[in-house]
């Protein structure tokens, strides 16, 4: 079950074309909510409306937003566009989508012919706040690379929830986002990760790409029950296409739960189980004794044997001091959680590496 509630819109700014902020009231207390255009039209001052109030009761992790469920000045909508795809299918919200493969898309033949990355390298990341950095640091590092993102249905299935990735798109950092599963609202939609990746290399022209998540996660406590198995899934959906996969490692000291220190066991428990191939594992070169930690954890979960470590030095973070609005994790900075950050500048420069030709780091 969820909860809703009747409100009245106060105030309206836009984030994008597809999503707007909206100050609303509630019983006389001013709330925050957010409208997906696409879902529900358009809010203005006065409409009413009827918002989905379930995340905050529960304090989950939407930034203190409720989300419009319909607006009362605006019951009817009527269907446009174009395409035959659903998303959120067989749900109150269904919508409709031009799905890249579909044979009304543009690019139905070149997706009815692709069938290989073709060398391709594919960062796959367990976070979404791994995204910003490591698309920051990769275009510093090669600053015309054409760098794609794929965002599965994971998290968050709105694109235009993340503040992050409507900044990267204006700035041109990446050079389109191709939404997953039931995720929506990309430059390109596609019906699940094996369509969007082969879309990023034959219908971007992506020189790499980045897979993961929207905004949010989700953990029960449990070593199987987290949404960021699916990383293991995606590396084994890289290398069957024929690309080159490079995980994103989670890594960390500061973090309080010592499930997480050093290597998450999130990153571990999906390398050691649900990834059945071999892939690429950039680490930074730490201090000695969370070095000896690293080690110590990837030679007890047989990682050291099953994939290719490699470690990288002299990792520079200051483009991330320049852009700290992008640098936050689990509500950490980049000064309090540096290990997680040079463990996506080891990601960063190990593509780059990759995109070179050139003899990748130091090798475990």
């Amino acid at each position: 079950m969820f909860s809703r509630r009747l409100a009245a819109v106060l105030s309206v700014a836009s984030i994008g074309s597809q999503c707007e902020e909206l100050s609303i009231a509630i019983d006389g207390e001013t709330s925050k909510a957010l409208n997906y255009v696409s879902l529900t039209g358009k809010a203005f001052p006065g409409d009413r409306v009827i918002v989905n109030t379930t995340a905050v009761e529960l304090g989950l992790g939407s930034g203190g937003y409720h989300f419009v469920m319909l607006n009362l000045k605006q019951p009817e909508q009527t269907l446009d566009g174009v395409g035959h795809i659903l998303k959120l299918r067989y749900t109150p919200m269904q919508l409709r989508v031009l799905s890249v493969e579909e044979e009304e898309s543009p690019y139905h033949q070149v997706m009815a012919q692709a069938a290989s990355l073709a060398g391709m390298p594919v960062a796959v990341a367990e976070l979404h706040s791994m995204l910003a950095p490591l698309a920051l640091l990769l275009k510093e590092e090669k600053p015309g690379i054409r760098l794609a993102y794929l965002m599965t249905d994971g998290g968050a299935l709105p694109a235009f929830f993340s503040r992050s990735l409507s900044e990267l798109r204006r700035q041109g950092i990446i050079c389109g986002t191709i939404t997953t599963g039931h995720s929506f609202g990309g430059d390109l939609e596609a019906i699940n990760v094996y369509s969007g990746l082969l879309a990023a290399r034959h219908v971007l022209h992506a020189d790499a790409a980045i897979i993961s998540m929207g905004p949010g996660a989700a953990g029960t406590g449990t070593k199987y029950g987290f949404s960021g198995l699916e990383t293991g899934d995606n590396l084994n959906r890289v290398s069957c296409l024929k690309g080159q996969a490079v995980m994103v490692c989670r890594v960390s000291f500061a973090d309080c739960r010592e499930r997480h220190r050093g290597i998450s066991h999130h990153t571990l428990t999906a390398l050691a189980t649900s990834t059945l191939v071999s892939v690429h594992l950039p680490l930074p070169l730490l201090a000695a004794a969370e070095q000896q930690f690293l080690a110590a954890q990837l030679d007890e979960s047989g990682l050291a044997d099953k994939h290719s470590v490699f470690y990288y030095d002299e990792l520079s973070l200051k483009i991330l001091a320049e852009n700290k609005h992008f640098c936050l994790t689990m509500g950490r900075s980049l000064e309090e959680d540096s290990a997680f950050f040079l463990a996506v500048a080891a990601a960063a420069r190990h593509l780059s590496a990759l995109l070179s030709g050139v003899s990748a780091g130091l090798q475990e």
